[in-house]
């Protein structure tokens, strides 16, 4: 009897072992865009996705030892209830821009007002008063509590007009401007904070196994 349940105990173990791997086997052959959404697709949990991480963005130890593996390579981080299995399987690098600003709403004050205001703390600033302090104090949007600073962003995550002026060679950095992007009634006044920077960024197929 005992020597049969250690078979049968032997042969669990055995299954568990295949099936623990088969997940990795299979990830070998996805590569592709299409096979990887069919992956997900035939997997079926809101547990498993496809993630980007950025260098500039994730500084998680999990992000590092993600950018520091070869395309296609794959991490695994078990625990006592599942096994979740990191997969690269795209590697690039985009350009990015960053700066702070100041938002002053043209439905709340007239042109001459906004460009009178814009003057006003453009002369504070080079008297020596912080950009930070004065987007706390006039700026006329939640991002004040950032002190106007935007973050990272990518060609087409803001408006045309705003990009426009902010990837002009006119401007260089700690340079301090306004923008006007008259069709939406949004007025700026925009410092350079940083020069564009080429970041790293990843793909990574996250697939996550309950265990039996």
């Amino acid at each position: 009897m005992t020597k049969l349940l250690f078979i049968s105990a032997f042969i669990g173990f055995s299954s568990f072992l295949n099936a623990q791997k088969s997940i990795e086997k299979e990830l070998e052959l996805v590569e592709t865009p299409e096979q990887i959404e069919q992956f997900l697709e035939s997997k079926n949990s809101k547990k498993n996705k496809l993630i980007t991480f950025n260098e500039e963005k994730h500084k998680t130890n999990l992000a590092k030892e993600l950018f520091d593996m070869r395309l296609g390579g794959t991490k695994v981080n078990e625990n006592e209830y599942e096994k979740t299995v990191y997969k690269v399987v795209k590697k690039n690098k985009k350009t990015y821009y960053r700066v702070a600003y100041i938002y002053l709403d043209g439905t709340k004050y007239q042109l001459d007002e906004i460009n009178n205001l814009r003057d006003k703390i453009i002369a504070k600033y080079h008297n020596g008063a912080p950009f930070d302090f004065l987007s706390k104090q006039y700026s006329m949007d939640d991002n004040a509590n950032k002190g106007g600073d935007l973050g990272w962003f990518l060609s087409g995550e803001v408006h045309p007009d705003f990009e426009s002026a902010i990837v002009s060679s006119e401007h260089h950095l700690n340079d301090i401007f306004t923008v006007d992007v008259t069709e939406k009634n949004w007025y700026y006044v925009v410092l350079k904070t940083h020069e564009p920077k080429d970041i790293a960024e990843i793909e990574v197929l996250k697939i996550v196994e309950a265990k039996n």
